[in-house]
């Protein structure tokens, strides 16, 4: 007896979700320039002509809609905080990254870092920046939320964003999570001063 196995196709949103979700991987993984289309259908098994049917604008489309499913992961799990003191939320960001470089193997950083240096597409760096601000605006809304002057707030929520991303690309070059666990000592011993 034949058998015959027939895949139910797949509808578009995911196959655009699957690219989007490889795309912001290689970012993490491989940095700009060595994330292409090629790579991307490679990571995803998605068909060719998807790339022409969901980015017709090209690769910056495709990065593009890979930062906005970064930010909004990152921004998800924030929203997940109100109500919580600086020490806890200073905890879950170094915590983010720590399971990142663990996931990963220290192979993975930032997508958005990856974009933020690699870029000569103003839109891209544009698009950039207005993640790192919308990250810095909520961080700052939790730390004033838990009772931190609001001045202070700010600047510790760009201490927390500078120095978890600085730490994260220490750890993917030492291949260590030394640098993450000395600049999150560092950040908790601020966040409980505070």
């Amino acid at each position: 007896m034949l058998t015959v196995i027939v895949k139910e196709p797949q509808m578009a949103g995911e196959v655009r979700g699957k690219m989007v979700e490889g795309a912001a991987l290689l970012l993490a993984k491989q940095g700009l320039q060595a994330t292409s289309f090629s790579e991307v259908l490679k990571a995803t098994g998605a068909p060719r002509g998807s790339i022409y049917h969901h980015f017709p604008e090209g690769k910056d489309q495709l990065v593009d809609a890979a930062l906005e499913l970064v930010a909004g992961r990152m921004l998800a799990g924030l929203g997940e905080l109100d109500g919580r003191g600086a020490v806890e939320i200073t905890r879950y960001v170094i915590g983010a990254w720590r399971f990142v470089l663990d996931r990963s193997r220290l192979r993975a950083g930032c997508a958005v870092l990856a974009v933020t240096v690699a870029a000569d597409s103003e839109p891209l760096l544009d698009r950039a920046a207005a993640i790192f601000r919308a990250w810095r605006a909520r961080l700052t809304e939790l730390y004033a939320a838990a009772g931190v002057e609001p001045a202070a707030a700010a600047r510790f929520a760009t201490s927390v964003i500078a120095a978890t991303e600085g730490a994260v690309v220490l750890c993917r070059a030492e291949r260590s999570l030394e640098p993450l666990e000395l600049v999150g000592e560092e950040l908790l011993e601020r966040a409980a001063g505070l």
